[in-house]
């Protein structure tokens, strides 16, 4: 970490992280806010993971026909604990969109969907999951209803009422991001899964930035009818690791996408449900299996203070410092934040500035390697990396995350790059 002091962008050195940003892997001379697209996994969990990939490597055949079960079920029940589930619910799968495109697939193909039914979700969710809710419903004849949640957003109650109102008596299902990815927001899952579940809709939870960012996660108490995670997020597993919760009364008849040898092959002494996600052909599952080892690391990578440790003072840590580094950029950019503090864990997205139409027309069409140009040069000038993106498209934003890794110099260091790249771009 030594180096840091010596590497620089074009506008001054890049700050150092928090010490504890010796546990990750991550290239000393970037600027790391942008855990929340692709996660990061703690160096000593990776090992864990190489030493299960060796095991798997010298005696493939064992691994796979004996000791992937009792591996697999060590995972999922730490991980049970965790969220507040039975392990016997939750099936490993490569990662949350694959969640909710496998529950899209089960409700088209045993007629849960069929035509004339509606699916509601809203303009905040992740695209993918999107593409993957149009392109289920039509193969069936139904529809996908996109409620508009306002952003910037002044209460948990705007984004309830905006998803509550799209619900009709046509109504089968509602998609729904505990948090969003391209705003940010915690929405108001409990009461939107209690209210949505009474009236007769399933409920699809895409959980994907919850699992290590919500604190008091018990997906036994939610009651949604389905709730999928990643882990190699905020859990900080190796990448391809996720999961996929199914409540009881709807695992009768549910499968994986792809079905192997173990659909015609009941494995004795196990559930179907978990005999055939357990299985669906060769894969390298070893990202699932050290779950148990990346809980573990985190729940002992900040100490003890004031009484408060574990992975109760991840979540307070992480909070505090996305609520801080939000106020500074926005202070230093002269905007409001864009949403009530109750309504932010780990992520922040800020609403920048807006230059006048017809400037923001052409920045809109530069090519760009990232989702914006000026995500470009703030990685070639700045050596920050940090998306650029619209939400909803209707807001230019910058979307800042906050792991145990991050220091609070580094979120200043970025608004001081936007203040200038922002106006390089009024003076093109």
């Amino acid at each position: 970490m030594q180096r840091l002091a010596a590497l620089a962008g074009s506008s001054g050195c890049v700050p150092f992280p928090s010490p504890l940003a010796i546990h990750w892997q991550h290239d000393p001379s970037v600027c790391f806010l942008n855990h929340g697209s692709f996660g990061g996994c703690p160096t000593r969990v990776l090992q864990a993971q190489v030493r299960l990939r060796n095991r798997m490597e010298a005696e493939a055949i064992r691994f796979f026909v004996q000791d992937s079960w009792g591996l697999l079920d060590r995972a999922r029940a730490a991980l049970g604990a965790f969220v507040g589930a039975d392990a016997a619910d939750i099936a490993p799968v490569p990662n949350a969109t694959y969640g909710v495109t496998t529950v899209l697939h089960h409700l088209a193909r045993t007629g849960a969907l069929g035509a004339g039914d509606e699916v509601v979700a809203n303009d905040h969710e992740y695209p993918a999951c999107l593409n993957n809710l149009r392109d289920v419903c039509g193969m069936v004849g139904a529809s996908a209803v996109v409620a508009e949640i306002p952003f910037p957003i002044r209460s948990p109650d705007e984004a309830y009422d905006a998803i509550m109102s799209r619900v009709s008596a046509r109504t089968r299902a509602a998609l729904i991001s505990h948090v969003t990815s391209s705003s940010g927001l915690v929405l108001p899952l409990e009461r939107l899964v209690r209210d949505l579940e009474a009236r007769g809709v399933r409920t699809i939870v895409d959980g994907a930035h919850a699992v290590g960012m919500v604190q008091g996660l018990n997906l036994n108490g939610l009651g949604a009818s389905y709730y999928t995670s990643n882990c190699h997020k905020w859990l900080c597993t190796p990448k391809g690791s996720a999961f996929l919760w199914v409540r009881r009364d709807r695992q009768a008849g549910f499968r994986p996408l792809v079905l192997s040898n173990n659909a015609e092959r009941p494995r004795p002494g196990r559930a179907q449900f978990l005999t055939e996600f357990d299985f669906v052909g060769t894969n390298d599952t070893t990202a699932f299996l050290v779950i148990p080892e990346a809980i573990e690391f985190m729940e002992r990578v900040l100490p003890a203070g004031g009484g408060v440790g574990g992975w109760r003072a991840v979540f307070e840590h992480n909070r505090s410092l996305t609520l801080r580094a939000r106020d500074a950029i926005c202070g230093t950019l002269g905007v409001e934040p864009p949403a009530p503090d109750e309504m932010i864990g780990n992520l922040s997205t800020i609403v920048l500035p807006r230059h006048e139409a017809s400037l923001m027309e052409w920045l809109s069409a530069r090519p760009s390697v990232y989702h914006d140009a000026l995500q470009d040069a703030l990685m070639e000038r700045w050596r920050i990396q940090v998306p650029i993106w619209n939400v909803a498209g209707k807001h230019r934003t910058v979307r800042i995350s906050a792991q145990v890794y991050n220091a609070m110099g580094q979120y200043e260091y970025l608004a001081r790059a936007l203040v200038e790249e922002l106006a390089r771009e009024r003076s093109v």
